[in-house]
C-alpha cells in the first residue's frame, strides 16, 4: 500500500511538473501578447492553446519506441509531453515570436524543426521548437521540456482539417483525398505569402510620426489629473 502511494505521488509530481512547464511558457507568451497590444499598434499573436499528454498516451509512446518505462528515461526521450501552440498572423511573425521567446535567458533551446521552410511530405507546415524551462517547486527546481508549435492561421486551418480527415478515415485516407489535401496545402502556402506581401506593403505606406509629435499627444484625463496637469505640486 505504501509503495502504491509513493508511486502515485511520484506520478502526480511528474505530471504536475509538465503542467507547470506549460504555465511558465504560457505566461511568457501572455506577457509578450499584452505588451504588443498595449505598447505597439500590432500584435503578432492571434491565439494560444496548450495540451498535456495523458499518462496512458505517454506509456503507449514509450512502449512503441522501445523506451524503458521509467520516469527518468521518459523525461530524457519523450520531449513532447507538454505542448504549446501559438497561431500568428503572418510567416514573419512566427519567426519573430520564436526569436523573442528563445532569447529569454531562462529558456534553453533543445531542438528546432522548421517545417515552414521544409514542409513535411503531406504539406504540413509549422515551426517546432523543443525548449527547456525551469520549474521552481517547493523542494527542487525541475528542468521541463515543452514543445512549441508556432504557425500561421492558414497553416493551423490546414493542419486542423488534415487531422480531422485522418481521424475520420482511421489513418487510411483515400489517395484522391490525399491529393486534395496536398493541393490545399499549396493553396494555403500561397495565401500566406500573398498576405505577407500585403502586410508589408501596408506597413510601408504608413507614415512615421516625428519624435517631436509625441510631446503633443494628449494624456487621458485621469492620468493628466494625476500628474497635476503638468504643474509642480511642491
Amino acid at each position: 500500500m505504501a509503495d502504491l502511494k509513493r508511486f502515485r505521488d511520484a506520478m502526480t509530481r511528474f505530471m504536475l511538473s509538465y503542467r507547470f512547464g506549460i504555465d511558465e511558457i504560457m505566461t511568457k507568451i501572455d506577457i509578450l501578447k499584452t505588451e504588443f497590444e498595449h505598447l505597439h499598434e500590432y500584435s503578432p499573436i492571434e491565439h494560444v492553446s496548450s495540451r498535456l499528454k495523458t499518462p496512458q498516451s505517454i506509456l503507449t509512446k514509450a512502449r512503441r519506441r522501445g523506451i524503458p518505462v521509467t520516469m527518468t528515461s521518459i523525461q530524457e526521450n519523450i520531449l513532447d509531453i507538454a505542448g504549446v501552440r501559438v497561431v500568428c498572423s503572418f510567416i514573419n511573425d512566427a519567426y519573430a515570436l520564436a526569436d523573442l521567446l528563445t532569447a529569454q535567458r531562462d529558456l534553453t533551446v533543445v531542438q528546432v524543426k522548421d517545417y515552414i521552410k521544409h514542409p513535411k511530405s503531406n504539406g504540413y507546415k509549422s515551426l517546432h521548437l523543443i525548449v527547456k524551462v525551469p520549474v521552481f517547486l517547493s523542494s527542487s527546481v525541475e528542468d521541463v521540456h515543452v514543445e512549441l508549435q508556432i504557425r500561421t492561421i492558414a497553416m493551423d486551418f490546414w493542419a486542423s482539417l488534415e487531422h480531422k480527415i485522418y481521424y475520420k478515415f482511421d489513418q487510411d485516407v483515400p489517395a484522391d483525398m490525399l491529393d486534395e489535401l496536398a493541393a490545399a496545402a499549396h493553396t494555403a502556402s500561397e495565401l500566406d505569402e500573398r498576405m505577407q506581401r500585403i502586410h508589408h506593403d501596408v506597413a510601408a505606406l504608413k507614415p512615421v510620426a516625428p519624435p517631436d509629435d509625441l510631446r503633443n499627444v494628449r494624456l487621458p484625463a485621469a492620468l493628466d489629473e494625476f500628474l497635476g496637469n503638468g504643474q509642480d505640486q511642491h
